[in-house]
Parts: C-alpha cells; sequence; structure tokens
C-alpha cells in the first residue's frame, strides 16, 4: 500500500492536480466513466482545498484578533 495515497495533498498539489484533471477533461477524449471518475476525483480535491482555505481564514482570523487587542493597548 502506498503512503503518498493515504496522504492528504498539500492546497497547492491538490490545486495542480484539480488543473490537470480540469485540462484533461476539456480535451473531451475521455469516456463517460472516464469523465465520472475525473469528476468525482475533481469533487474530493475542491473539499481539500476548501478545509485548506477555511483552516488560513480562521488562522487570520485569531490573528487579526490577536493583533487588534495588542493595537487597542498600546493606543
Amino acid at each position: 500500500m502506498s503512503k503518498k495515497k493515504d496522504k492528504t495533498p498539500t492546497f497547492e498539489d491538490a490545486m495542480k492536480e484539480l488543473e490537470g484533471l480540469v485540462d484533461s477533461m476539456e480535451k473531451d477524449t475521455l469516456t463517460l466513466e472516464e469523465s465520472l471518475q475525473k469528476f468525482e476525483q475533481g469533487v474530493k480535491l475542491t473539499r481539500i482545498c476548501q478545509q485548506a482555505l477555511n483552516r488560513a481564514e480562521q488562522e487570520v482570523k485569531v490573528l487579526t484578533a490577536d493583533g487588534e487587542m495588542d493595537f487597542e493597548s498600546d493606543a
């Protein structure tokens, strides 16, 4: 069993793979079954990207909230 398949890709890797899927689907040379498989894989990658963006947004909110408290105490 490959450990690479078990590991969640980084945001950047997921985006790159997603772009590749879109490119291959746009070429219109895939069978219906292949297209469905690529679409399913794309949905999974999209969810991975969305989760990464949500985590980053939460981090920014936390850091910004901490920064705002510090700025208020300095004023």
